[in-house]
């Protein structure tokens, strides 16, 4: 099977997001064969939900299509580095491939903060690959954040 990267579709959901006057985080979730299962972005503040992040919402829209509550074999794409409450919900739903764009030093919980895959409690880890239209993800945030100060 030939790789395709889902990270524009993440990005579009991001952009959209920050169009509602979310933080511009976007996710879609395939199945192992590159079918789109979801795609999300932020919404907590349009739902008056904390954890309304692109993920979580990503995860409940398959799981609810799928009628089950793990996605063996699924691989999500997000921007952003996932939070904690996010790496946890990957976690449990059996995600097996995590591809992320920009880095998150000061929220993340993958490669920074919490690491919630390198504890011994984490039942399931996933691959994950980083990087992934990082300078794009980062901007987006970047300017996001700015038009806001």
């Amino acid at each position: 099977m030939e790789f395709s990267s889902f990270m524009p579709h993440a990005l579009c959901e991001a952009r959209e997001a920050a169009l509602r006057g979310e933080v511009p985080v976007g996710a879609v979730l395939t199945d192992a064969t590159g079918h789109v299962l979801s795609r999300a972005g932020n919404r907590t503040r349009e739902l008056s939900d904390p954890t309304a992040h692109a993920e979580i919402l990503a995860i409940r829209e398959a799981c609810g299509l799928l009628g089950s509550e793990r996605l063996p074999g699924a691989r999500l794409w997000v921007t952003l580095e996932p939070c904690p409450m996010c790496a946890a919900a990957i976690s449990a739903a059996r995600i097996a491939i995590i591809y992320y764009g920009a880095d998150d030093p000061r929220m993340g919980g993958v490669r920074h903060g919490a690491r919630v895959y390198d504890h011994p409690q984490c039942h399931h880890r996933p691959e994950v690959f980083d990087g992934i239209s990082a300078e794009e993800s980062r901007a987006l945030l970047q300017g996001f954040f700015r038009e806001r100060r």
